[in-house]
């Protein structure tokens, strides 16, 4: 009787044993590929980003005359989006640890600049449209900054063709 009792605890600290030694193992596993999988969605992100970038140049070309109006739907899903009003440029910054492109050197892709800065833990990824030589941008008829960060709900951004300033240049009223 004594003998089967000792079988069943053998059976038991074993099977506990294993069950350890597979926990080690998968914690080893996650411990290496978690940190590739972070860098692999921070790069899907960039790409989203640089299209809605993109998307929203392309609309901001299309507004033609005075008195148009465009609606943009805008989801950040990581980072923040700086319409800068004083610069006339729109910005989106995103820290990642996945280095985009070559740190310290500007890409151009299509009218997106790319510019990667590495950090310590993190590189900070800028991605940027810059309009200086053509709008006038303007939040609510004014030259200010408007910092939008992440969320779980879209952004709508309404871009109004208000006439041109004294130098010429289409002025684009952006509100949010």
């Amino acid at each position: 009787m004594k003998r089967g009792i000792k079988k069943k605890g053998q059976v038991w600290i074993e099977t506990v044993i294993y069950t350890l030694i597979a926990f080690v193992m998968i914690g080893l596993v996650l411990s290496f590929a978690r940190p590739k999988i972070q860098e692999i969605q921070d790069e899907l992100v960039l790409d989203q980003s640089i299209s809605m970038l993109k998307s929203v140049d392309s609309t901001i070309l299309s507004m033609g005359s005075p008195g148009n109006q465009r609606i943009i739907p805008i989801t950040i899903k990581k980072g923040e989006l700086k319409i800068d009003g004083e610069n006339d440029k729109i910005i989106f910054n995103m820290n990642s640890k996945s280095l985009y492109s070559e740190p310290g050197k500007e890409i151009i892709d299509g009218s997106v600049i790319i510019l990667t800065e590495e950090k310590t833990d993190l590189n900070l990824i800028t991605l940027s449209l810059n309009y200086t030589q053509f709008y006038n941008i303007t939040l609510d008829g004014k030259d200010e900054t408007k910092l939008l960060s992440s969320a779980a709900t879209e952004y709508r951004i309404s871009l109004v063709h208000k006439g041109f300033d004294s130098s010429g240049k289409p002025i684009l009223e952006v509100s949010v």
